[in-house]
């Protein structure tokens, strides 16, 4: 799928980022969507970036004359990482009209996914949990980032075929939580097994400041590799206590801590570290990231110290912005059905360099199945490799 108008204009409109939300018909009503950000939470270090992304772009849409004359009204509010609140949100802002919605945790998203198929609200999240991207089992959910076990496959197939000297021997450091086992209890196992990879799982506890008990089982199992399934704050705290034991273990972080925090948190001690990184960092210069640098340096801000959740968010939602504006040139009721229905046209639509081209079909809705890996090399996530496909299961 070509580049589409609203995309265009984005990219187009960046330098100048002077639109003006009175290019909106008067009295235009508003397209409500809701969000829920955690701000205050356990994962709040790479939330409120997200957050922040979700935020402008909303604000980036509205400046430009919102979506086909129609401004967006964002509704959202904290949840703190709490699936009770989250669920509970997610009832009251349903029940004040909102036509999608942008969620954030795994457990949170994966309790919600039948009721919103009952509503028929499509969804996002920034969980990438894989089985999200069946419509057999969440019909309304739809990935926008390369999956937990696609991008743990990634790390380990790069394992398996860099590897030297015997079985490679792999330990998975996780966060306790659904989105912390989500790679290795939704296909890494059996991935492992297949590729010859001794693989043991390490939980990290809620609020540990300290992990030499978890990296002193490491050292005795002999692992060469730690993946890091968790967020920037503990993972920076893991890695410098590697360095300081003096581990010789090649470190690699999934989505979720491969970014510019990690480096400002464990400082000298994260150069060489590793990432798959669904979306571009915003000082990688492409069109998509670009755009968003000319909007935040027009609203007097600064791109520097945000990562690439922010871009993550912003491209997110410019997808289903797109599909909300094919659906309204259409001439079509902006019902949730319909949205679903035009986000399941899009085949290989240009994410900009951010990302790979995302496709959703009515089977599949796992948009991504590729990124980059990254490395820390002078303090500086910097490429290590093109676009990296998944490799399949098993």
């Amino acid at each position: 799928m070509r580049m589409h108008l609203l995309v265009a204009a984005l990219l187009v409109a960046g330098a100048a980022c002077g639109g003006d939300a009175g290019d909106m018909a008067d009295g235009a009503e508003a397209i409500k969507v809701g969000a829920i950000f955690d701000l205050t939470g356990p994962t709040a270090d790479v939330g409120t970036d997200y957050a922040d992304g979700m935020r402008g772009f909303v604000d980036w849409t509205n400046m430009q004359g919102g979506i086909e004359g129609r401004p967006i009204d964002l509704i959202y509010q904290d949840y703190a990482y709490q699936v009770p609140r989250a669920e509970q949100l997610y009832s009251q802002f349903v029940n004040e009209g909102v036509v999608a919605f942008m969620g954030w945790g795994t457990g949170d998203t994966e309790a919600l996914k039948l009721r919103i198929a009952e509503d028929e609200i499509p969804f996002s999240s920034a969980s990438l949990s894989h089985v999200l991207g069946d419509p057999a089992e969440a019909p309304y959910n739809f990935l926008l980032a390369t999956s937990y076990s696609d991008q743990f496959r990634i790390a380990l197939d790069w394992i398996a075929e860099n590897h030297e000297g015997g079985a490679p021997v792999v330990a998975l450091m996780h966060n306790a939580s659904p989105f912390g086992t989500s790679p290795a209890r939704l296909g890494g196992i059996e991935f492992a097994a297949a590729r010859g990879i001794d693989l043991t799982l390490y939980e990290m506890p809620r609020g540990a400041v300290d992990y030499t008990g978890e990296f002193s089982r490491i050292r005795q199992s002999g692992a060469q590799y730690v993946v890091f399934q968790n967020t920037s704050g503990p993972a920076a705290v893991a890695v410098q206590n590697a360095r300081s034991l003096g581990l010789e273990v090649t470190l690699i972080c999934l989505n979720w801590c491969s970014n510019g925090q990690l480096v400002q948190l464990a400082g000298d001690a994260a150069e060489g570290v590793m990432g798959t990184m669904p979306y571009a960092p915003l000082g990688f210069d492409v069109p998509g990231t670009r755009v968003i640098r000319d909007y935040l340096e027009a609203q007097g801000e600064s791109a520097e110290g945000k990562t690439n959740a922010y871009t993550q968010a912003w491209w997110t939602f410019a997808v289903f912005a797109e599909a909300m504006r094919q659906v309204l040139t259409a001439g079509d009721e902006l019902t949730g059905a319909n949205i679903r229905a035009a986000l399941e046209t899009f085949t290989d639509f240009d994410m900009q360099g951010v990302t790979v081209p995302i496709t959703f079909t009515p089977a599949d809705h796992l948009g991504s199945k590729g990124l980059r890996i990254f490395r820390v090399e002078g303090g500086v996530w910097t490429p290590m490799t093109e676009f990296i496909e998944a490799p399949t299961a098993g």
